[in-house]
């Protein structure tokens, strides 16, 4: 009796199809989606403080820069007071009559050129 084994048939691929689609139609019966989330009351206070952590500005999360893009923004100070009255550093544009002229011929002129 030890000596006689059943040969097994090797099914074809109807067979197996079938078996996989009866498979998936019993996963698809048994499978709920939840559709309805909620916190946890009792970590109700640390997943808001990772909220309001996430919504931050990289410069208040970190002391220092964590990327080197952010290096480039990191310090956003400007180096020396802006004051508008010094007139070593702001050099404002200055019209008079035929600065004003001359200024309306210009886009005059450009603006026909565009055309």
């Amino acid at each position: 009796m030890a000596g006689h084994q059943k040969e097994k048939a090797v099914p074809d691929e109807v067979h197996q199809n079938q078996i996989l689609r009866e498979l998936y139609l019993k996963e698809l019966r048994t499978q709920k989606l939840n559709t309805q989330y909620h916190v946890n009351p009792l970590r109700r206070v640390r997943f808001l403080n990772l909220i309001h952590h996430a919504a931050q500005g990289p410069r208040k999360k970190y002391p220092e820069t964590q990327t080197e893009s952010q290096e480039i923004g990191w310090d956003s100070e400007p180096l020396v007071n802006p004051d508008r009255s010094d007139r070593r550093l702001n050099h404002f544009k200055v019209y008079n009559d035929i600065t004003l002229y001359s200024a309306k011929l210009w886009s005059l002129g450009e603006s026909s050129v565009r055309k």
